[in-house]
């Protein structure tokens, strides 16, 4: 899906958040948040469900972490392709396959544009089987609260606007815990929209990367230090990983 075609209103992340869910439905195709990456994180439900699955589709990375846990056929990914593997999974969930989806951390993180797209290549419906995210672990690391944290995904397709706008009203006021967008919208590029709407360049910031995996860092520094890092637009010109999640403290009460 094209930035245009969700600048044109046709996000299917608006058409999966349209009604709710109906848990009395037979023979749902899932939706499985797979946590953090970590299997310890990987709720019981999540591994039956990938456990019985027939075909199982998602992004390659995400794949990747359950391959070792179930038989099935699985559909491998990337933005590219995505139509594609999509369409066959329709296909198989078509003829009687039982259909499962994996997405990163938790599906209401950061996971209804492919949510959306999943419910239009299946016809019936999508149970979302939520998962723990990196956004409640980043929450525990940093020690912000989410009652008192202002939460932003930027990891996704179209405009951003709209969301930075909530990072720049609640900067200093609230915690912020972001999902950032790789490669252009980076820690850096976000502390540097924050310092140029006014935020104060003392807040306190960590990094928080591959969070319970066995590479994972976390790096503190202030607010005017993080902007240093801002621009550029791919894999090299950031020191983040794409596993990244910023939280930006509050001032002090």
């Amino acid at each position: 899906m094209s930035e245009d075609d969700l600048d044109s209103g046709s996000d299917p992340a608006v058409s999966a958040a349209a009604t709710p869910e109906d848990p009395t439905v037979d023979s749902p195709v899932e939706a499985v948040g797979i946590g953090p990456g970590n299997p310890d994180f990987l709720t019981r439900r999540a591994r039956d469900a990938i456990a019985r699955a027939d075909v199982i589709v998602g992004f390659s990375t995400v794949v990747d972490f359950v391959a070792k846990l179930t038989d099935a056929e699985l559909l491998r990914c990337g933005y590219a392709d995505e139509a594609e593997a999509l369409s066959t999974f329709g296909d198989r969930v078509a003829n009687g396959a039982t259909g499962v989806a994996v997405l990163m951390g938790d599906p209401n993180h950061s996971g209804y544009q492919f949510l959306g797209k999943v419910e239009r290549a299946v016809d019936r419906p999508v149970r979302v089987l939520p998962g723990i995210s990196s956004v409640q672990i980043a929450a525990s690391r940093a020690r912000t609260p989410l009652e008192e944290t202002c939460f932003v995904t930027l990891h996704k397709s179209g405009p951003i606007e709209s969301d930075l706008d909530r990072l720049r009203e609640a900067v200093g006021q609230r915690h912020l815990l972001v999902l950032p967008r790789p490669f252009d919208m980076m820690p850096g590029d976000i502390a540097a929209e924050l310092l140029a709407a006014g935020a104060s360049p003392d807040l306190e910031t960590l990094v928080l990367e591959e969070l319970t995996l066995e590479d994972e860092t976390i790096s503190r520094q202030s607010l005017a230090t993080l902007a240093e890092q801002a621009g550029g637009s791919g894999r090299d010109e950031t020191p983040f990983s794409d596993l990244s999640v910023l939280a930006v403290r509050r001032r002090p009460p």
